[in-house]
């Protein structure tokens, strides 16, 4: 009779663990659900996550750099959703719009193909004039401040190893930041005609500024609408040597840039 008794219990104790089983699946289940769905709401309204893969940028943004930009800073447009380009709509605008400042570096969509992520610095506000004079950036009629700094090690066109001019470039409002002159003051774009920047578009340029393809050039770039910007980058999350894939975790401790890693973004 004991025995019996033991059996039913062991019986009944196996009828309750079942649905215990599927509840915890169905536990697990609806928690992975729920952080896509957080993920996915990060991504499209909070921030994505971009790497660098030129560098247009340089000194500030290095080749191999991964980064955060913030979606949130300009308000949104439909090219602030993931893959834009394939909605089936065409809304124009933005909404919670927050006009750009001069020296913000953005990600935005290239007007040429409204696809195509681009990152530069924002030089020109609408109605802006612009131009380069033997290297020296001009707004409105007045020469930008730049002091020369110590050289900067990086390649040339040729991929070797040089030294080149750098410069520390305060812009109006107060925004400084670090430039580099691969070719001298003698570059494509070190002397260009005046840009007259049209109403709701932003004239960008990279750091880099004789190997950044940007708002210089009217054919390939030129003035970007305001509904083309994406977000502001805000923060270097991951840095590698470029040339070094990051899913090689076993290069980690000589190519990672640990000193890169959660810096701010000026």
């Amino acid at each position: 009779m004991e025995r019996a008794g033991v059996d039913r219990d062991s019986k009944s104790e196996l009828r309750a663990a079942e649905p215990t089983t599927w509840e915890s699946i169905r536990e697990t289940v609806k928690v992975g659900v729920q952080a896509l769905l957080i993920a996915l709401v990060v991504r499209t309204l909070l921030f994505q996550p971009f790497n660098i893969p030129s560098g247009s940028l340089i000194p500030t943004l290095l080749v191999g750099d991964y980064l955060f930009v913030s979606k949130y800073t300009y308000g949104y447009s439909k090219y602030s959703l993931p893959l834009s380009e394939y909605l089936p709509f065409q809304a124009q605008g933005r909404v919670w719009a927050a006009e750009p400042k001069r020296g913000d570096i953005a990600v935005f969509k290239l007007p040429k193909d409204n696809a195509t992520d681009y990152i530069k610095r924002v030089i020109g506000l609408p109605g802006d004039r612009i131009q380069v004079v033997s290297g020296v950036l001009v707004i409105n009629g007045t020469p930008v401040k730049r002091e020369r700094i110590a050289d900067y090690d990086t390649l040339d066109a040729f991929d070797q190893q040089v030294k080149v001019a750098q410069y520390m470039e305060t812009l109006p409002g107060g925004v400084s930041h670090k430039v580099i002159e691969r070719d001298g003051d003698r570059g494509s774009w070190d002397n260009t005609n005046v840009y007259t920047v049209p109403p709701g578009h932003y004239f960008m340029m990279g750091d880099n500024r004789d190997n950044s393809t940007d708002s210089r050039d009217l054919a390939s770039v030129g003035y970007v609408p305001f509904e083309n910007f994406v977000g502001r980058a805000e923060m270097i999350f991951f840095s590698i040597d470029a040339g070094t894939p990051a899913w090689q975790l076993w290069r980690w401790p000589a190519d990672v840039r640990w000193s890169r890693m959660f810096s701010t973004i000026h």
